[in-house]
């Protein structure tokens, strides 16, 4: 009896010891994060101070900096940077001697330490090697200047912007090695949050690279090139942002660009026979995209949609172009804060706050069909002009381009394949990986509606990391929710369309979920029923698509469920159709499942 009795009073003893060492654990933890105190007083602590209080300034003026780099406010960022360089620099050294290194070793909070020295040091390394090369370098070169961009000018900035490019890189590889899966919490999340940063980072200066290696090619320094500049409506949602709507050919020739031949897709017909189709496309959405121009992008993978419909141009005009660069009305609602307002013969005006209004609503409400064309031709012109023959603001324009490109609204694909291969997986590029570094769900939407009523839809995503699974895989819950903002009156038949839903105020959405690389998707519920699933596969990842019908002032949510493939992990992100409104999103991460 006695012994029994025992056996329950040990088991709590030990859960008590369990405890308090959890405790201890979190304490620290709050200390390490708090005031970097990480000995109860003592050098480490005071050294921890002080890391702590320069790598906060750093932080701070790191933020500043990059503002002012992308505003080409040169001479405040030069003071920035010096500023940052003390302070960074302040932190590699507080975090640098014998008794930090010693403790970096030690078993309880060794590894916290040793993150804190790691950020220190990529902290550092960005603010001597990475920003004093960007400040050298102008940007302004990127920008073109009365119809013209200056090819030689642009290849004396390539070879800088290239070493930028590998200092960032290198950081982010560097960074991307510090195990975070046992850090407290809060030093995880400075490190999850400077990874973010530093990825943000490492896209633009990528870009900025890869623009400056091949603008001059593109832009015909060894010979005329010929492109489509197409113009997504999301209005009427297609994986990539919207149908491909209006388009304008640009010639360029030795830096300098001019609008040729513009029409619509609609001109174009249809196909029939349809053009070939990759297996795994036509299996998700039939011929479709071998058909019909306007339906080319029912694949979120841009090149896929960019190849097709350069080749119904070519079949329809005989024309054969190098590349296609898609763009939607809100990249001109940026590019218009950097030209100003913008007149559309007509005496109509294209401004900032309401283009996005004007062109995706309004033109519907008050345009026949073939008035709309005229004005959408009319409008890409006129913008068209001011981007490129006006002495536009330089700066605003780079901000422009760096949000329009970070929210995937510019699309670009080169007919050439080794220009193609330097293009690579960039945002720009609008390729769907193969290959994840962090597992990936894409949710990306097409009109059912056969009308313009996806201008109305306010879209919102929540993503949460879940268990994790004795085969090495791991949960991932999306809600998606669909709320419609239309009338239930008063819309014409332009907006209305087809009417597919029946009710011609409902938007029918197709709404396709992409697994992680290599994972799949479990099953999925409508407003907390089960609801049936269409399925297929893309570059490696399974696709369930769901019908989402939204009437006017209602909102639905479907619930999914996904695993991954074969990951410890517990980060996890999205890739969203870019939408008239921007999405709502949330992302959940979890502890790794080694701990």
């Amino acid at each position: 009896m006695t012994e029994v009795s025992e056996r329950p009073r040990r088991r709590r003893s030990r859960s008590r010891r369990r405890r308090r060492t959890r405790l201890r654990r979190a304490l620290l933890g709050a200390l390490v994060v708090g005031s970097l105190l990480l000995a109860t007083g003592g050098w480490i602590g005071f050294r921890g101070w002080q890391a702590r209080t320069h790598l906060l300034n750093a932080a701070g003026l790191a933020r500043e900096l990059s503002s002012q780099v992308i505003g080409g406010d040169s001479d405040r960022a030069l003071r920035t940077l010096a500023a940052l360089q003390e302070q960074s620099g302040a932190a590699r050294a507080a975090t640098a001697d014998p008794g930090w290194q010693v403790a970096r070793r030690t078993p309880i909070a060794g590894d916290d330490l040793d993150a804190v020295r790691r950020i220190a040091e990529a902290i550092d390394d960005l603010a001597r090697q990475a920003f004093p090369a960007l400040l050298r370098t102008d940007l302004t070169s990127l920008v073109p200047a009365e119809g013209r961009l200056d090819l030689t000018r642009l290849s004396a900035v390539s070879g800088e912007l290239s070493r930028v490019d590998d200092a960032v890189q290198r950081t982010r590889r560097d960074l991307a090695t510090v195990p975070a899966d046992h850090l407290v919490s809060q030093i995880r999340q400075a490190l999850g949050d400077l990874r973010g940063e530093i990825d943000r980072l490492a896209s633009l200066t990528s870009a900025a690279d890869q623009g400056a290696r091949l603008l001059p090619p593109l832009l015909g320094a060894s010979g005329p090139r010929r492109y489509l500049l197409v113009s997504q409506n999301p209005a009427e949602l297609r994986a990539t942002g919207g149908m491909f709507g209006a388009y304008a050919m640009i010639e360029a020739d030795n830096g300098t660009v001019r609008m040729g031949k513009q029409g619509s897709s609609a001109s174009l017909g249809q196909f029939t026979p349809p053009l070939k189709v990759p297996a795994e496309t036509r299996a998700l959405w039939t011929d479709l995209p071998g058909i019909y121009p306007a339906d080319v992008n029912l694949t979120p993978h841009f090149p896929t949609a960019a190849a097709l419909y350069r080749e119904m141009f070519r079949r329809k005009t005989g024309t054969t172009v190098d590349g296609v660069l898609a763009v939607d009305p809100v990249v001109l609602s940026y590019l218009l804060k950097a030209t100003g307002p913008v007149m559309v013969p007509g005496g109509v005006p294209l401004a900032s706050e309401k283009v996005v209004q004007t062109l995706l609503n309004e033109t519907y409400q008050r345009l026949d069909t073939e008035q709309q064309d005229e004005f959408f031709a009319a409008s890409a012109a006129a913008v068209f002009d001011a981007f490129f023959k006006k002495n536009v603001n330089s700066k605003v324009l780079l901000s422009a381009f760096d949000r329009a490109i970070t929210e995937r609204r510019i699309l670009f694909w080169s007919a050439r394949p080794e220009e193609q291969r330097t293009i690579g997986d960039s945002r720009m590029a609008g390729t769907l990986p193969e290959q994840d570094t962090v597992p990936t769900v894409g949710v990306f939407l097409n009109d059912g509606s056969g009308a313009k009523l996806g201008y109305y839809l306010r879209p919102a995503a929540n993503l949460m990391v879940g268990e994790c699974r004795p085969d090495g895989r791991r949960e991932l819950r999306l809600r998606v929710t669909l709320r419609s903002t239309a009338p239930k009156s008063g819309l014409t038949k332009s907006v209305l369309g087809l009417g597919l839903a029946g009710d011609p105020y409902t938007a029918r959405t197709l709404v396709s979920v992409y697994s992680p690389a290599g994972g799949s998707v479990l099953g999925a519920r409508l407003d907390g029923t089960e609801t049936p699933l269409g399925s297929g596969t893309e570059r490696r990842r399974q696709v369930a698509t769901a019908n989402v019908e939204v009437g006017p002032g209602a909102e639905r949510a479907l619930e999914v469920t996904v695993l991954t493939a074969r990951t410890s992990v517990g980060q996890a992100e999205l890739r969203l159709t870019p939408t008239a409104s921007p999405w709502t999103t949330q992302v959940h991460s979890a502890p790794s499942c080694d701990q």
